[in-house]
């Protein structure tokens, strides 16, 4: 049997088969992707084969399809075990706050530089602007133009208000999407929003860390009335990124790709060698400060910078 899954709780997986039919799969043993070290070697987004166990409504995953690419991220501290938050994806949403909580800009390209490194166009939703006093909207302009400027798609909403909803709508259309950002910045209220029959549960700031509470708890993909597949996924607090060589980070930032073949050295690090156009487009502002600090941050495996 094959089927895509469509929820992962961790130790079970909801796979639908061609038909539409759900059914619960556990994975046997020591079931491994190839060459991934992984906290979850399935992940939501990915296509699987299974066979029902014996005498039970359940089955197990027997073996994972080659992904066409996928969202991976390590966690920061603890085990700095990588997880895979989605698989086959058409698309990827980044949900973003400039407060309550703050979204920095070194999250952001983070997740930007693991999307270009899996080859999905990601898009960037500032969310809240319900809340924003005019210096607030002046930030998210300036904000907005950072990204805008470089190739990325900006878009400002009101998940709350349902302010511009209808644009994220036509994004959404017959893609298969992954939502992520951290927790507290609206990904719940925003897919209520766009899909309104989910009702998915929301929650508030908490008022002592201005930092959001989890509300989901898993992975799960979302189908959408007008077409198309979400995949709603758990707050992230850090993502730290994984399997992108020294040499070749420069290429996941669009900006820096494009001036490459005119460094005097053809293994430039873009630090502090002579002849660097990189550094030279920093300098002069044609490459924003910020985007060129996340460049370092990564490159020194500095993954929390703010």
């Amino acid at each position: 049997m094959r089927g895509l899954v469509t929820k992962s709780t961790g130790s079970w997986y909801l796979v639908e088969d061609e038909a539409g039919k759900r059914v619960q799969c556990r994975i046997k043993g020591k079931f491994r992707t190839q060459g991934i070290k992984t906290t979850n070697p399935v992940a939501v987004g990915d296509w699987v084969h299974y066979e029902y166990e014996p005498d039970q409504d359940s089955a197990v995953i027997t073996a994972l399809e080659p992904r066409r690419n996928y969202i991976i991220r390590r966690s920061i501290n603890l085990s700095k075990q990588a997880q895979v938050i989605g698989a086959n994806l058409d698309q990827a949403l980044l949900v973003v706050t400039l407060a309550s909580p703050p979204t920095s800009l070194g999250f952001i390209d983070r997740f930007l530089v693991t999307a270009e490194a899996y080859d999905i166009p990601a898009i960037l939703v500032f969310n809240k602007l319900d809340l924003f006093s005019d210096e607030g909207i002046d930030i998210l302009t300036d904000y907005m133009t950072i990204y805008e400027q470089i190739g990325y798609s900006c878009y400002a909403v009101s998940a709350q208000k349902k302010t511009n909803i209808e644009n994220i709508r036509q994004l959404l259309k017959d893609k298969i999407t992954l939502v992520s950002g951290h927790s507290g910045v609206g990904k719940s209220t925003l897919i209520n929003a766009i899909e309104p029959t989910v009702e998915l549960k929301t929650g508030k700031i908490s008022d002592w860390s201005d930092k959001g509470k989890h509300t989901t708890t898993f992975a799960e993909m979302i189908d959408l009335s007008f077409g198309g597949k979400l995949i709603d996924t758990p707050g992230i607090k850090e993502l730290g990124i994984v399997d992108i060589e020294k040499a070749e980070l420069a290429h996941f930032f669009p900006e820096m790709r494009a001036r490459l073949n005119a460094c005097r050295f053809h293994n430039c690090r873009h630090i502090n060698e002579p002849g660097c156009v990189v550094v030279e487009a920093v300098e002069s502002g044609e490459i924003e400060s910020s985007r060129y600090e996340s460049y370092l941050s990564i490159y020194h495996n500095q993954d929390t910078r703010n």
